[in-house]
């Protein structure tokens, strides 16, 4: 029998997670290797240069740039404030005058005797990079970042909106074929990781929004209650910029499709533990999972790092990923070693696979990815 390799999705208990912290330029690195970090503790900071903005003084005054550049009262590097006059010139013997003032705080950067305009950079702005796991510091990337590991439970889910996020894990409902409503959203739910299961409501969200929930876990959403969330709809690129205050981690796919019962329990399991979510999604190449991950108080002496694939084989743990079975959970039970030709008339080679409600189905082997424990 030949090798198969899919792309595989985590669901685990317990495994080593390391995440890179990178800073988006070179700046301060603030812990050291073996140091212990809180998901909010700040690792590495640097600084973005402002942009410069031009300041057309020859134009506001009417003069020649030589002589707006002779009525300057700045020069190159001197920090100026908003409001401050640039240039200024008088005439008819010295009763009127004429003022240029720069509407921004900044730098002077530039002054140039060809143009007559000065060019002001605006205050830089300050970049801090926290760990976003509780763990230690595995590694040091001298000015760049860190790496922070730890162990603990790791899900991954299918698509998710909105960037990283921390809190307490809270059930807002018993079972994974529950739909979270905005009955189920409670006050004392604010800063924290709401896991429903079915589905959720638009209601839920906004209501979630509306009290500060960090993140909501269910298994699947109508997308057009996704993209009147959202206010817009969803492109190809990756996700996890949305402006949204509410990060939103699908593990099933779309419509209405009951959250896995082994990833609720797990989830349920976890219920009061800090979690660290983040709903940033890449389909293509690189592909990127929305994740939660809530950190363990006791590791192992010995574990192996969890890979983002693994070996398909006879009871592997599998979901299909295409119409007709999209999102229906099974297990691997022969790997036919000949390719075989399917409806679309394409030679593939395919599995069997027994699902959860103990249908035997065929499917081609790249419509399934495997769930990782």
């Amino acid at each position: 029998m030949g090798t198969a390799y899919t792309p595989g999705l985590k669901v685990s208990p317990g495994t080593v997670i390391r995440k890179q912290r990178r800073l988006p330029l070179k700046g301060k690195v603030l812990v050291g290797v073996g140091d212990r970090v809180a998901a909010d503790t700040v690792v590495a900071r640097t600084d973005i240069p402002g942009i410069i903005q031009t300041v057309k003084v020859a134009e506001i005054l009417g003069l020649e740039p030589h002589e707006a550049v002779a009525a300057l009262q700045v020069k190159e590097g001197e920090e100026v404030a908003a409001g401050q006059i640039l240039a200024e010139t008088r005439s008819f013997f010295g009763l009127l005058r004429s003022e240029c003032k720069t509407p921004f705080t900044g730098t002077v950067e530039l002054i140039s005797h060809a143009t007559g305009h000065v060019g002001i950079r605006l205050p830089s702005k300050p970049v801090e990079v926290s760990a976003y796991i509780n763990g230690t510091v595995a590694e040091v990337m001298e000015d760049e970042g860190v790496v922070v590991e730890t162990y603990g439970a790791l899900v991954q889910g299918i698509f998710g909106v909105g960037g990283e996020r921390m809190g307490k894990l809270a059930m807002g409902v018993d079972s994974p074929e529950a739909v979270l409503t905005d009955d189920c959203i409670k006050d004392e739910h604010a800063e924290a990781v709401v896991i429903g299961g079915a589905g959720v409501t638009l209601a839920a969200l906004r209501k979630a929004a509306g009290i500060g929930v960090r993140g909501v876990v269910v298994g699947a959403i109508v997308d057009t209650d996704l993209v009147a969330y959202l206010g817009h709809d969803i492109g190809v690129a990756i996700t996890g910029h949305e402006d949204i205050p509410t990060t939103l981690i699908l593990t099933e796919g779309f419509g209405s499709l009951a959250m896995a019962a082994r990833t609720f329990a797990l989830l349920k399991s976890l219920e009061g533990r800090d979690v660290s979510i983040n709903g940033a999604t890449q389909i293509r190449a690189g592909v990127i999972r929305p994740e939660i991950i809530a950190p363990l108080d006791v590791r192992p002496d010995e574990l192996k790092e969890w890979t983002q694939g693994q070996v398909l084989d006879v009871g592997t743990h599998i979901r299909v990923i295409r119409e007709p079975h999209f999102g229906r959970l099974g297990e691997v039970t022969k790997l036919p070693p000949e390719p075989v030709r399917i409806e679309s008339g394409a030679v593939v080679r395919v599995l069997e696979a027994k699902l959860a409600d103990g249908q035997t189905v065929i499917v081609p082997r790249a419509n399934v990815e495997i769930i990782e424990g």
